[in-house]
C-alpha cells in the first residue's frame, strides 16, 4: 500500500481496498467509497500530498492504524490518524482524524 502510494500507482493502491470500502470523513461525517473518485483524481491527490513520517501503529487481521503527516502545495500541513477495519484481508471501513500542524 505504501509503495503503491509512493509510486502514484492508483491501480495497485486501490487493490488494497475491499469493493465495499467506505470512508467516513471526520470533518463532515460524509461517507465516500471507491466510486466517489476517479483514478485521475486519486492520482492527483497522490502527486500533491507529500506524505512524511508514515508509521503503522498497529495492524492485525481486523484493523490497521496509521499515523502520518501530509504537506500540501498550498502550505497546509496535517497530522492524520487513519484507522481502517479489514474484511477478507482488505481495507473495508476507514475513518480519519486530522489536526493542522505547524512545523
Amino acid at each position: 500500500m505504501t509503495e503503491a502510494w509512493e509510486n502514484h500507482d492508483v491501480e495497485a493502491y486501490w487493490a488494497c481496498f475491499h469493493p465495499d470500502w467506505e470512508m467516513t470523513w471526520h470533518s463532515t461525517g460524509k461517507v465516500t467509497n471507491l466510486s466517489s473518485m476517479s483514478a485521475e483524481q486519486m492520482k492527483a491527490i497522490m502527486e500533491n500530498a507529500d506524505i512524511k513520517n508514515r508509521r503503522r501503529i498497529y495492524e492485525n487481521d481486523d484493523i490497521l492504524v496509521q499515523h502520518l503527516r501530509a504537506d500540501y502545495p498550498n502550505g497546509t500541513k496535517d497530522a492524520t490518524l487513519h484507522v481502517s477495519l479489514k474484511k477478507d484481508g482488505l481495507l473495508y471501513r476507514s475513518e480519519t482524524g486530522v489536526t493542522s500542524v505547524r512545523v
